[in-house]
């Protein structure tokens, strides 16, 4: 604390209004110093709040990568199976196509066959037919000789 020097009316003003002014310019230091403090803190505040803010968008970003990476994995396992289905089906047209194949072959075999049947009993039926009328030819050659001979 500080002590004035006393005169006739009191104490000094001179060393009053210097204590004064000196206070007054501790107490501007202090409310200056507080000012630029407040302000510090509203900037630290600020830089608190931006912080959470990107935390939270982190945490965002972050669920979203999760969620790209199992989409990613779901995809991967739907095209794995959609090969492995499009494998089956087309082993399963193969082998029914093979079976067609075969079946058409057989059905093409067994109508060559047939129709070499046919082909070869129409030979011997025109062969009999060509027997037969050579014969008939032969036989009324024969009679128009005996004609010929019996008119004589």
């Amino acid at each position: 604390m500080e002590k004035f020097t006393k005169t006739l009316r009191g104490y000094d003003p001179d060393e009053v209004n210097a204590f004064l002014d000196k206070v007054i310019n501790q107490v501007e230091g202090m409310v200056a110093e507080i000012k630029e403090k407040d302000k510090k803190l509203a900037a630290y505040q600020g830089l608190e709040e931006e912080n959470k803010n990107l935390k939270e968008k982190l945490n965002q970003y972050e669920r979203m990568e999760a969620t790209f990476n199992k989409a990613i994995m779901m995809a991967q396992k739907t095209s794995e199976q959609v090969r492995v289905s499009a494998q089956r089906e087309s082993e399963a047209i193969l082998e029914e196509a093979k079976k067609n194949a075969n079946r058409i072959i057989n059905e093409a075999l067994l109508k060559a066959e047939k129709t070499e049947r046919e082909a070869n009993m129409l030979k011997r039926n025109i062969n009999i037919f060509k027997r037969r009328v050579k014969d008939i030819i032969e036989a009324q050659l024969e009679v128009v000789n005996e004609m010929d001979e019996v008119e004589l």
